[in-house]
């Protein structure tokens, strides 16, 4: 996983922050799900980030959903 992701249960009760802040993974998501460039993250919202920290947290999601183990149950015939 990106070093620039850290887990700390101290922290927003462990969810996956941008090292050395307390700004969520999911934080970041959220503002790009509603369509903000990565520029206006950090123009309006976090300006000590880089564009090396959100794109570690888009990172990070992606190494999530590839490590998630999917179980469906089988179809009735």
């Amino acid at each position: 996983m990106t070093k620039r992701i850290g887990v700390n249960p101290q922290i927003h009760f462990g969810k996956p922050c941008i090292a050395g802040t307390r700004i969520t993974v999911q934080s970041v998501l959220e503002l790009l799900d509603e369509g903000l460039s990565f520029q206006e993250i950090r123009q309006d919202y976090y300006p000590d980030l880089t564009i090396e920290d959100i794109r570690a947290c888009i990172q990070y999601a992606i190494a999530l959903v590839a490590a998630e183990d999917i179980h469906f149950s089988p179809v009735p015939a």
